[in-house]
């Protein structure tokens, strides 16, 4: 079957590749924060619309399945030549990349899992999940993007991010009010982890390199990845303090030391050191603080302070 490459945000050239999928209600520009960075640290970023997000919005509801957007992804890398790449994914991102690395392990070097899981183990669990996510896909059609996103940013899992600065809250809040309510719900009917088949029977295959991350803050995904870093024959486990679900936005700096880390080798990582602190226009990680700029989907730039991203205190409003 051929399948169309995904829609994808402006690819960054360097040296090895590293593919991110972004999570559900995100887009390819969730990773703009980082991209730059990365760049710099050596790596090409490729950061794709996954259906039913961004610009990526199938007309045919069978196009939104874990089947459909690996081939789109393999059909990327394809268009893209760029042979084996380092393959990232958040959350929903996560399990398609989890996924894809099992069907398509020629074109993965390294697997790194944000807050992933590998789908729901009993049939029981995955039915009772596909109950809630059809009945929530109907909500978001019938009361549209605003209402749900008032719902979705009241649920406990993201509650860490009350720790965030405002600026990052609002570009959050606003990214995700751009979705599409039939694209979400296509999403959550099709992709969703009640319609996945498990995959934890599975996990030993997987014969590349995986790095797993969790926020100390998410007990449960913290869980999940200890129990598939006991299946993955070559894993690492990496427990981030003072982050929840969202790792790469409430610890950026930790986030980006781990994965460039994980990446590149010791030399490469020490020579473009060197070549961030002796150029002073290149950009370089904000030490505890998110980017300075952040592109939206829109393309326009959305300036954020430099503020913490995590306080012990915070004085920000929830979600």
């Amino acid at each position: 079957m051929i399948v169309d490459p995904l829609p994808l945000a402006t690819p960054h050239n360097a040296g090895a590749t590293l593919l991110l999928l972004h999570g559900f209600t995100g887009s390819g520009a969730s990773w703009a924060a980082h991209a730059a960075y990365l760049r710099t640290a050596g790596l090409r970023v490729l950061s794709p619309d996954l259906p039913g997000h961004g610009a990526n919005l199938p007309a045919n509801p069978d196009d939104y399945t874990m089947e459909v957007a690996a081939g789109q992804l393999a059909a990327l890398l394809e268009a893209e030549k760029s042979g084996p790449v380092h393959l990232l994914g958040y959350s929903m991102g996560g399990r398609l990349a989890l996924y894809f690395a099992l069907h398509y392990p020629e074109k993965v070097r390294s697997l790194i899992l944000e807050s992933a899981s590998p789908g729901l183990a009993s049939a029981e669990e995955r039915a009772a999940r596909r109950a809630s996510d059809d009945a929530l896909a109907d909500r978001i059609e019938r009361e549209g993007i605003p209402a749900f996103v008032a719902f979705w940013e009241s649920l406990p899992l993201w509650k860490s991010q009350a720790c965030l600065p405002v600026a990052a809250q609002q570009w959050l809040h606003e990214s995700r009010l751009r979705n599409d309510p039939t694209g979400l719900a296509r999403s959550l009917a099709g992709m969703g982890s009640g319609v996945q088949p498990s995959l934890w029977e599975r996990l030993n295959e997987l014969r590349m390199p995986a790095l797993l991350l969790a926020g100390a803050e998410d007990a449960k995904f913290v869980e999940i990845a200890q129990q598939m870093a006991e299946r993955i024959p070559s894993a690492r486990l990496e427990v981030v303090p003072e982050a929840g679900h969202t790792v790469h936005w409430e610890q950026p700096d930790a986030f980006r030391e781990i994965v460039v880390g994980w990446v590149l080798p010791a030399r490469d990582r020490y020579l473009r050191s060197n070549e961030r602190r002796e150029n002073p226009t290149m950009p370089v990680s904000c030490g505890g603080y998110i980017a300075s700029s952040v592109l939206g989907s829109s393309g326009r730039d959305i300036q954020t302070e430099p503020s913490p991203l995590r306080r012990k205190n915070p004085t920000y409003g929830s979600l």
